[in-house]
């Protein structure tokens, strides 16, 4: 006796990525009772472009419609009814499904792992979950907002093709640096007191980290500025930025990327270049730039303010570590940051006189 094996269901419910309209059987069927869609429009009363508009799923089969269809076809209006509402329903699952797919997108592209091991979103069980406290993290309530809101007006910044990462990792970067500069005490901004400020953050690079952070923050908050120090996201290739919190308050934000004391120190008066001389309502992220009008003039703020221009002529005379070192020393500042200048302007290669610099490190 021989045994039919019957096969096995895989448990996986027919789900197409598509949604038939009620139309299109309202077609067969009248076809089936040889009608035209003109005839159909005769003889319910609707106008050709109506009947055209239901056949196409473009305008609904409304009640009405339902019970003029019961008195032609013969099938009656609940049949009608219930095919509408299921192809309504179908059309909204096919719309979240992709909805849902997008934002999964967008999640993708954030270090969300990175942000709950930072505890600044909660650790979640689904990708929608964490879809939810991201947009929470950015404070906006659809991933469209935050496309329209962070994406396109808070950070409409130029970065470079060469540069990589992701637009919403550096977003997440500087959404941690306002979050913690908002918590920042600060008094109004004035300008003067903060070019008075930087004066004193300059005689500062000579000095270890314990010492000249808290001395920063300090000459910041008093100046109406709120330093925030927050280390690298993966996927952020961003040095620091600068943004207005509020009419009186600005902020800095710094990372220890490339480690190097010179890039810190660079990036730091470079973002008070933009605190100093740009309009209140643009955020400037330091990436490498191609060609931007303020970012030059930040650098050359930060150039001339590290080292006057009324010195520059002695650099290309610094060709011996000594030199470097004696320079350095008459204008104040770290020998790192001469040698950060030095090879910026191709005086010495990249490979030189590195061992003058300081390597930065966040405090565990």
């Amino acid at each position: 006796m021989s045994t039919r094996r019957r096969p096995k269901s895989t448990g996986l419910a027919f789900d197409p990525d598509y949604a038939v309209p009620p139309g299109r059987i309202l077609l067969e069927t009248i076809q089936t009772l040889g009608l035209e869609q003109k005839e159909l429009s005769q003889r319910t009363g609707y106008s050709e472009k109506h009947i055209s508009q239901i056949v196409r799923g473009k305008d609904k089969i409304s009640p009405d419609a339902a019970l003029r269809f019961e008195q032609v076809t013969g099938v009656p209006a609940r049949v009608w009814n219930q095919l509408e509402s299921h192809y309504q329903e179908r059309v909204a699952k096919l719309e979240a499904r992709k909805r849902d797919e997008s934002q999964i997108e967008w999640l993708e592209s954030l270090p969300y792992k990175a942000l709950v091991k930072r505890k600044a979103i909660r650790a979640c069980t689904s990708k929608l979950d964490y879809i939810q406290a991201s947009l929470a993290f950015f404070r906006v309530a659809t991933v469209d907002a935050w496309h329209q809101g962070w994406a396109t007006h808070c950070i409409a910044f130029r970065k470079s093709t060469k540069v990589g990462g992701s637009d919403a990792a550096i977003a997440a970067w500087v959404q941690l640096a306002e979050i913690e500069a908002e918590q920042i005490d600060c008094q109004p901004f004035n300008a003067g007191k903060f070019r008075s400020a930087l004066t004193e953050i300059r005689k500062l690079t000579t000095l270890d980290p314990d010492v000249f952070v808290p001395k920063m923050e300090k000459h910041c908050s008093e100046s109406g500025v709120g330093l925030a120090l927050v280390p690298e996201l993966p996927g952020a290739p961003v040095n620091g930025a600068a943004r207005w919190l509020s009419k009186t308050k600005g902020m800095i934000a710094l990372n220890l990327r490339g480690k190097a004391n010179d890039r810190f120190w660079f990036t730091f008066f470079h973002e008070a270049g933009h605190i100093l001389h740009d309009d209140r309502k643009s955020v400037f992220i330091d990436v490498k730039y191609d060609d931007d009008p303020s970012e030059k003039v930040a650098n050359d703020f930060a150039c001339g303010f590290l080292i006057p221009p009324q010195h520059t002529k002695l650099l290309k005379t610094l060709k011996a570590k000594s030199d470097v070192v004696a320079f350095a020393s008459k204008l104040g500042i770290h020998p790192g940051i001469v040698v950060g200048r030095l090879q910026h302007e191709r005086v010495i290669p990249f490979s030189h006189m590195n061992e003058l610099k300081s390597k930065l490190a966040w405090a565990e």
